[in-house]
């Protein structure tokens, strides 16, 4: 089984150009599904529905739903590429029913949360403008915490209000960042960056402490500590900022087709998930709008 998954893992990477992220999630699905494999004493890859139902059954006692949709997604394409190698002769991923999807709001932030984490960072040390920078520019382009660590000076054209994103699967889009952000990431380049690299240091926008590349798990962290230090109790990841950018554009009125080009999505209806306005929202709209409200 390692040797297959080693095989289809390449295969990911070489003839469907998946991001390093995705090869390395569907790593870890067919991982647990091997070891579970070994603990029921099963040598070859099972190719009865039977085997396959009873390692879900036991899966969705240790997992969350969209943990389970992605497993299943990991091997439908795995039996099918084992299919194409001629490995097994039938595929049992076909009689399994896929699951459905959990649909869950996204946790976003409101206008006073993101001023009263934009205001967190310590601005007078290069850190915290480095972290200012970093929020002010995933709040108002909702670019993915990988894009923002993979990001490079050549992408950047602050002047023109333009950032040249790489996102899933490298594809490539423009993305335009307000008037604010673009002068956070400038003061960010000439007053902090240029503090944290010593000598020649990476093409990465931003860096660590040592002048390194910065990790998504050390934007994680940061979030975090900020999170915490202004009070605010919503469980809170580098991709509720993305959420709150997405969610303020469509309750001002943005087209959803433009929202799903700023963001990346290849398909629309993932757009769709931030098309939920909050009850206060419809309400202040209604007051607002109505003759009689």
């Amino acid at each position: 089984m390692d040797d297959l998954i080693q095989d289809f893992v390449h295969y990911l990477d070489a003839e469907r150009g998946l991001a390093q992220t995705t090869q390395d999630s569907y790593a870890r699905d067919l991982t647990r599904f091997a070891h579970w494999l070994q603990e029921e004493h099963l040598q070859a890859v099972p190719q009865d529905r039977e085997t396959l139902a009873a390692f879900f059954d036991h899966e969705a006692t240790e997992l969350a739903a969209t943990s389970m949709a992605r497993e299943q997604s990991a091997l439908r394409k795995f039996y099918r590429f084992l299919l194409r190698q001629g490995v097994i002769s039938a595929n049992p991923m076909e009689l399994i029913d896929a699951p459905k999807p959990a649909r869950h709001l996204p946790t976003t932030l409101t206008i006073a949360e993101i001023d009263q984490l934009l205001a967190a960072p310590n601005i007078a040390k290069p850190l915290g403008l480095r972290d200012r920078a970093i929020f002010e520019l995933m709040y108002a382009t909702g670019m993915r915490v990988s894009e923002v660590v993979n990001l490079q000076l050549s992408q950047l054209h602050l002047q023109l209000h333009l950032i040249q994103v790489i996102g899933k699967g490298d594809k490539e889009r423009l993305v335009p960042v307000s008037e604010q952000a673009s002068s956070w990431v400038d003061r960010y380049l000439q007053d902090g960056r240029s503090r944290l690299v010593r000598g020649r240091g990476p093409e990465n926008v931003f860096v660590n402490f040592h002048g390194h590349e910065l990790t998504r798990q050390g934007i994680w962290k940061n979030l975090k500590a900020y999170i915490s230090a202004v009070g605010i109790t919503k469980d809170v990841t580098p991709h509720t900022l993305r959420h709150s950018f997405a969610t303020r554009l469509l309750e001002n009125g943005a087209d959803l087709r433009v929202v799903q080009e700023i963001l990346g999505h290849a398909d629309i209806s993932t757009t769709q998930l931030y098309t939920h306005l909050s009850n206060e929202h419809v309400a202040e709209v209604y007051h607002k709008t109505h003759p009689h409200g």
